[in-house]
């Protein structure tokens, strides 16, 4: 990372958690509030869950449900130290605790189990109302689960590793395991300061195309490098920033929220300034909005549309609607893409 002044770049060295004073709880509160630092805007998550405890006495940092469906763990380690300091392995922990939620066999279940118990702890981040935590929570969850349009529940669980630092052993591990079609993604998340302030790069170093540059070779002990794909994944789709420069959006449309009443103007940055009114703001079913954000003039389009729908992380181009057409803004890029695609394969 570099700082520019003057058109001058100064080198802004990474510091660790350790340096920080931070401990592995401190960046689980900031995951927890800031999930979206692990998926992007083209993944719906919802934390539902928090040092959750099993059968064996093993608690599991966070637990959340992706939009298939699907029972997502993140456990969090501060650095190679604390992985390695371990008895047990990182990698291994972790399943271990994804093996006792494939048990969960239903949302009822997971609500009576893990996400009443969580939204009774932090409480005070719900408008509860005269509802129970259990009545809030399959309420949420039974809304986040339609509006995704999913119908089979819990079909495979998830791992999202998360740390300041990976030791070689579990980047092996993580690798072999994902070419044996365990779904485990490695994050590394680098802090720096910065004036005082702390900042963190999250970046996703596993999956890999080329799984085998991370497998450790007991004879040569030198750094493993991953290589690029050239392929369009979910994390390269174009952004809005993109879809501006095509003039499929512009800057003064209205966007509005799938399936709910909150429209805002999108902005030539491909930030959105909302609408205040027609935020749902103390409803009992809604996650509460803070009032500097029910009365900001600009936002980015994600924690705009997180704070209408209460999600952790939200998929903001397929619940994103162009009001003039009524399509999302996903469908908006795909029909773009197509047409790019077959122009292309025509003059070839």
């Amino acid at each position: 990372m570099y700082s520019i002044t003057n058109k001058k770049a100064l080198k802004v060295e990474a510091t660790t958690f350790s340096q920080l004073g931070m401990n592995e709880n401190d960046i689980e509160e900031i995951l927890r509030c800031s999930i979206d630092m692990l998926c992007d805007d083209e993944e719906s998550l919802l934390i539902v869950g928090r040092q959750v405890k099993n059968e064996k006495h093993g608690r599991s940092d966070l637990t959340a449900v992706d939009n298939n469906g699907n029972i997502v763990l993140i456990e969090i380690k501060r650095d190679k130290k604390d992985i390695e300091n371990r008895k047990e392995a990182f990698e291994f922990q972790a399943i271990r605790y994804a093996a006792s939620y494939a048990k969960v066999e239903s949302p009822d279940e997971l609500v009576k189990l893990v996400y009443a118990p969580y939204i009774e702890k932090y409480r005070s981040e719900y408008e509860i109302g005269e509802l129970t935590s259990y009545e809030l929570g399959i309420r949420k969850l039974n809304e986040f689960l339609d509006a995704n349009d999913v119908t089979k529940f819990n079909e495979k669980q998830r791992i999202i590793l998360a740390a300041g630092e990976y030791d070689e052993q579990t980047l092996s591990a993580v690798a072999w395991l994902n070419k044996n079609n365990v779904d485990m993604n490695c994050f590394q998340l680098t802090p720096y300061k910065i004036n005082n302030e702390c900042y963190i790069n999250a970046e996703k170093i596993l999956p890999v195309s080329g799984y085998e540059d991370y497998y450790v070779n007991l004879m040569d002990k030198a750094k493993y490098v991953s290589k690029k794909t050239k392929d369009i994944t979910r994390r390269s789709l174009p952004k809005i920033s993109d879809m501006l420069e095509w003039g499929v959006v512009k800057p003064g449309d209205v966007i509005k929220a799938k399936d709910h009443n909150a429209e805002a103007i999108l902005l030539k940055n491909g930030n959105v300034s909302v609408i205040p009114t027609e935020m749902s703001i103390g409803s009992a079913d809604v996650r509460k909005i803070p009032m500097q954000t029910a009365v900001a003039t600009e936002m980015s389009m994600q924690t705009w549309l997180k704070s209408v729908y209460g999600w952790s992380s939200i998929q903001t181009y397929n619940f994103a609607v162009l009001k003039e057409t009524g399509e999302t803004l996903s469908k908006i890029r795909e029909t773009y893409m197509e047409k790019l695609s077959s122009e292309n394969t025509e003059s070839e």
